[in-house]
């Protein structure tokens, strides 16, 4: 677990970007009557904290795409392992999720979720 840390996990970005977007989406809307009753602006904490987790998978996928090498080896059919591909495209769609993530917290600091 600690080396898969170290090195990097490829596609850590592709899962974890839209995961935390996911959550935090259904989060914001399940927590609306919450917030109404109390007046507590929770939806920019929770955007805060999945926008962390989207930046971390992007992390991992960085890491990834840093230590991988350029040509990768190939297996025994002669095709090698996209590894920077994938690094690169959990870069991109962790990037993209948390844009996507910050975009929803700061609508929350506008709107309060009780407007009709």
């Amino acid at each position: 677990m600690m080396a898969a840390l170290r090195t990097g996990i490829p596609s850590a970005g592709i899962f974890l970007g839209p995961l935390a977007w996911l959550i935090n989406t259904q989060l914001n809307y399940a927590l609306v009557p919450w917030i109404c009753a109390h007046q507590v602006r929770l939806v920019p904490v929770v955007s805060v904290a999945a926008a962390l987790v989207s930046l971390v998978g992007g992390l991992l996928s960085w890491r990834a795409f840093r230590l991988s090498p350029i040509t990768p080896p190939s297996d025994s059919t002669g095709a090698g392992r996209p590894h920077r591909f994938t690094a690169l495209a959990g870069m991109a769609i962790a990037a993209l999720f948390t844009a996507v993530i910050v975009l929803q917290g700061v609508a929350g600091l506008m709107f309060h979720g009780c407007e009709r």
